[in-house]
């Protein structure tokens, strides 16, 4: 499928190949909803049919535009009262002055009160008392510190609650032009139950926060941060439960807690009673921006449509399946060409691998010209041993030989896909590809995961080396060249040169993996052992996300004129912040700061939408 997009007014068209308000909670604890009559009854269209198809529905969940954002309404209004929480904007503490050079004054937003929780059904509190008897008696995840919850969600991996559009100041430097009237929004896994028995840090229901930055002239407006959750169909069920219903997908097949899940699923399936091809997804991983619309994506359902409202709200449209064009789910990192000429309005035919010999963890691709990069990893699926064994349903392959897939963009068969060799090469992530020598050569640049075995169980013990492979189609020689010994992932680049020979990339610092720690630039032209050419780290105990990659025209026509932009959150002090960095400067200049109105859980991918995507956004259907 192919859709035009403009973000960027020297990038020209932009084309994409798709491959492939509940309740609020604290910081220290989710609430419980009891289940409503033994069945959920206010799932909205888009979830009713598919999960519980033989049952009628009395009431639709109703949207988020039909009453004032909570923040907005007087304290004296009915639902509010003086024991509702009250949270305080406070400028960084390592930027204690305003743009002005005056101390920032905290600004107090009145944030929704905290639901009461319900009093929990005797056979929910009867399942509670059982799972807690087999987590800690029977099969405790305590020998997996990676399905652990006293691990997994502990310090700022804890999950929040919705917050409503909350103003945010600008506490340290100004908002650069190419920003103002844009959106920073970030997805990352955020759960809504607490978890009765094991939990992996890929688990977990999609939230998305999201800090629209104001527009016009003034640089130093407030800003207006929203933390929504996804509502996929699986959330909404759910969350009407109470409870946690589904298996998760890395860590609801653990043990006898799981097998017991897994049955009960199974049972409902063969009733009839739930389509667990409508159900299973979190999107917890991405967000990709095309056709006018924002996605929030996940691998194991089709992407969720959302809508940012000029309020500064995140809302969720529902499942979107490209009007019946698209039938499973689609990549978390779908490739948008830049260029004008790739434009189209139809959708090619699917292309199915069988060369692939044994199912492998394909989480992202490449593109060029010409070609779409896939790579055939160590890290491979083990349905057998999920169900029978481990629980965790992919491992790796030691004698497997990583291979790297090259296919022709308007390929009609598999045939036509060629795979060269290349031991060792196992990235999870790709950064860019493109063709040298005339198209003769393929150059693919991507993390290569070392310590593979720990890639998805202990990434603390994992380090990426950023490699170049050069693969020459005429010969089938390949050759590789590391370009950096840091642990470096999260790799972006300048959007405008995706699938074209580019020079710099920005990488996220692991301090371990999955923190991050700082920022650094690579000159990939840059001649030598280390290829780093800017860095910027965060201090102790202050910690980041991916950098996002913002193309500043009106600046200069260099590839890296441009910003970076990213969440930091300070572990000393409990507080988060958005951050603006010079992509140009030696040391990757912090140039402006905003104050976030409570911490933003760490995450995975986010995503710039510009001024002009967010005018070009499609209403709600």
């Amino acid at each position: 499928m192919s859709i035009n997009s403009q973000p960027y007014p020297h990038c020209g068209s932009q084309s994409v190949s798709p491959l492939g308000k509940g309740a609020t909670s604290c910081d220290q604890g989710i609430s419980e909803r009891s289940h409503r009559n033994g069945r959920p009854a206010n799932l909205p269209l888009h979830c009713r049919h598919h999960l519980f198809p033989q049952r009628p529905v009395r009431r639709q969940y109703p949207s988020y535009e039909s009453s004032p954002a909570p923040h907005l309404r007087s304290s004296q209004q009915e639902g509010f009262s003086p024991e509702s929480i009250a949270t305080t904007v406070r400028p960084s503490s390592s930027s204690p002055l305003s743009p002005q050079g005056k101390e920032a004054t905290p600004t107090d937003v009145l944030r929704r009160p905290i639901e009461e929780t319900p009093k929990p059904s005797f056979l929910n509190s009867l399942r509670k008392t059982f799972n807690a008897i087999i987590n800690n008696f029977i099969d405790p995840a305590a020998h997996r510190p990676s399905v652990n919850p006293r691990y997994v969600l502990a310090h700022n991996w804890a999950p929040v609650g919705e917050l409503p559009p909350t103003p945010s100041p600008v506490v340290r430097g100004r908002i650069p032009l190419a920003l103002r009237g844009g959106a920073y929004v970030r997805n990352g896994p955020n759960p809504q139950h607490l978890p009765g028995g094991t939990h992996h840090i890929f688990d977990g229901d999609g939230m998305l926060h999201c800090l629209h930055l104001s527009a016009g002239s003034d640089d130093t407006a407030p800003a207006t941060f929203c933390s929504r959750y996804v509502q996929t169909c699986r959330y909404l069920l759910e969350r009407e439960a109470g409870r946690n219903v589904l298996p998760n997908i890395f860590s609801g097949m653990n043990g006898v807690n799981g097998l017991v899940r897994r049955a009960a699923v199974v049972a409902r399936v063969i009733t009839g009673k739930m389509d667990l091809s409508a159900a299973i997804g979190l999107a917890n991983i991405a967000l990709g921006y095309f056709g006018g619309r924002l996605f929030a994506l996940g691998e194991a359902d089709l992407p969720y449509a959302i809508h940012l409202s000029p309020s500064g709200d995140v809302i969720t449209i529902g499942r979107w399946d490209f009007g019946g064009k698209l039938s499973m789910g689609m990549t978390a990192h779908p490739k948008k060409d830049p260029s004008p000429a790739r434009f189209s309005h139809s959708k090619q035919p699917d292309v199915p691998i069988f060369s692939v010999r044994h199912p492998s963890y394909l989480h992202d691709f490449a593109i060029t010209e010409k070609y779409a990069i896939f790579c055939d990893m160590q890290i491979v699926m083990e349905t057998l041993q999920m169900v029978l064994g481990s629980g965790f349903p992919f491992g790796t392959d030691a004698r497997k030989v990583p291979r790297v897939g090259i296919l022709p963009r308007y390929a009609a068969s598999d045939s036509d896909i060629r795979w060269f060799d290349v031991p060792g090469f196992n990235p999870v992530h790709t950064i860019n590809a493109w063709e040298d020598d005339g198209g003769d050569t393929v150059v693919l640049v991507a993390p290569n995961v070392l310590s593979l075995e720990h890639a998805l169980d202990r990434m603390e013990l994992v380090h990426c080396c950023v490699e170049m492979v050069r693969i020459d189609l005429r010969t089938g020689a390949v050759s590789r060249t590391p370009l950096s010994a840091g642990n470096l992932d999260f790799g972006v680049i300048n959007p405008c040169y995706l699938g074209r020979r580019n020079r710099y990339a920005y990488l996220g610092v692991g301090s371990p993996q999955p923190m991050v720690a700082g920022v650094m630039k690579l000159d990939m032209v840059k001649k030598g052992v280390d290829c780093v050419t800017a860095s910027r780290m965060y201090g102790p105990r202050r910690f980041g996300g991916e950098p996002i990659f913002v193309p500043a025209p009106d600046e200069g026509e260099e590839e890296d004129d441009g910003y970076l932009v990213t969440y930091l959150h300070d572990e000393n002090t409990g507080e988060s912040s958005f951050l603006v960095m010079d992509a140009r400067s030696p040391d990757l200049q912090v140039v402006a700061e905003v104050s976030l109105p409570r911490r933003v859980p760490y995450g995975f991918h986010g995503l710039f939408i510009t001024a002009a995507e967010l005018r070009a956004q499609k209403g709600k259907p």
